[in-house]
């Protein structure tokens, strides 16, 4: 019996509350490939470590007509998805782990390579 490989998408997400349109789309797109049924990771780079923050997610203005970006990433967490933060994004924030929500896995380049390498789609935002 063949064990059916489980399809994975990555979204990058390189945006903070300075674009929180923008910033939302790899959330909701995460949210609808839990849905269906497809692994999916966000992986936070950039101003975009800065969601990761609790403190932080409270204070983002609606992007768009999405909903509120704190909805979509507690939302995201708790269906499944696998919440990714850069380190050296963080360190050039001043961000510690500490900072910021459970459950959010850290992570640099070498390790995000392979996952893009092993995904069925990779998407940046």
């Amino acid at each position: 019996m063949t064990e059916e490989k489980q399809e994975k998408v990555i979204y990058f997400c390189t945006q903070g509350g300075e674009n929180p349109e923008k910033a939302s789309i790899p959330f909701v797109m995460g949210i609808a490939s839990l849905a269906m049924d497809i692994e999916a990771t966000v992986v936070l780079q950039g101003n975009g470590v800065f969601l990761a923050q609790p403190s932080y997610l409270k204070h983002i203005p609606q992007g768009g007509e999405f909903p509120q970006m704190e909805k979509l990433v507690t939302d995201f967490m708790e269906l499944g998805g696998k919440l990714v933060a850069c380190v050296p994004c963080m360190k050039d924030r001043n961000l510690e782990k500490s900072d910021l929500l459970e459950g959010v896995e850290l992570t640099a380049a070498g390790k995000l390579v392979v996952a893009a390498i092993e995904a069925d789609a990779v998407l940046v935002y």
